[in-house]
């Protein structure tokens, strides 16, 4: 999954992707390089962040969202809050949402559409039963299960202890969840930058990379990504070593 920040103030790219064309030029390099899914978003979540109006955050995305469903099958996701914005954005071409099962968005709106929920998980909770508890709510309101997708929410109000646990433990939640695609995006995050003497966002790849590959061999179906490139051929290691396993 190839992350478009379509915004001025996102931690790790803030600003270099915010007009249509640039963000379009992006999503092409991304999907290039071997991206499946390309998510979009259009408000920042980093701490702090300023809220983003219904109507800005339509302006920022729905462009974007139409050109490159025009020339692209790469299926798009689009990273919300807000319904509005769900529907309007799959209106005008994405597949799936990314967003969290307790978010404003209502089950009811899911089914709806049939797309996938990802539901993060806050800190100190009981992770495989708060999960059922939310898949539980969804399914019988009409979403199906084959329409959700699991994302423990590396980095939303975790400290990087936390953060390291969900990776090294996934396996675990990956084995309790066995019926759901686990995700996982760890990509330039601030537990990453903090181990590495505070390193900035732009130089967190050789960490990112690393974390990705742990999270891919302990059970991650989906990594949401900014480097695409270097994701793509770590992974593919991943997958070439988790074969020879099975074939040994």
């Amino acid at each position: 999954m190839g992350v478009l920040n379509v915004t001025p103030d996102s931690f790790s790219d803030g600003g270099q992707f915010f007009s249509p064309e640039r963000a379009v030029a992006h999503a092409e390099q991304m999907i290039n390089d071997g991206a499946d899914l390309i998510d979009i978003g259009g408000e920042s979540t980093r701490p702090g962040s300023e809220f983003v109006t219904e109507e800005e955050e339509l302006r920022r995305v729905i462009p974007v969202i139409e050109r490159l469903a025009g020339i692209s099958s790469v299926p798009i996701s689009i990273d919300t809050t807000k319904s509005s914005v769900a529907r309007a954005a799959l209106e005008a071409g994405a597949e799936t949402v990314s967003v969290s099962l307790t978010s404003f968005i209502a089950p009811e709106f899911f089914a709806l559409f049939g797309v996938f929920v990802l539901a993060a998980i806050a800190p100190g909770a009981d992770f495989a039963s708060v999960v059922r508890e939310s898949i539980s709510f969804a399914r019988q309101r009409g979403v199906a299960s084959q329409s959700i997708a699991i994302d423990p929410g590396i980095g939303f109000g975790k400290t990087a202890e936390q953060n390291l646990e969900l990776i090294a433990n996934l396996d675990q939640i990956a084995r309790a969840l066995e019926n759901f695609p686990i995700m996982i995006g760890a990509s330039r995050k601030s537990f990453i930058g903090k181990l590495l003497d505070s390193a900035p966002a732009d130089q967190r790849l050789y960490g990112t990379i690393a974390s990705t590959v742990v999270a891919a061999m302990n059970g991650a179906h989906i990594v949401r990504v900014h480097d695409v490139k270097a994701a793509v051929d770590a992974v593919r290691i991943v997958d070439a070593i988790a074969r020879a396993r099975r074939e040994s």
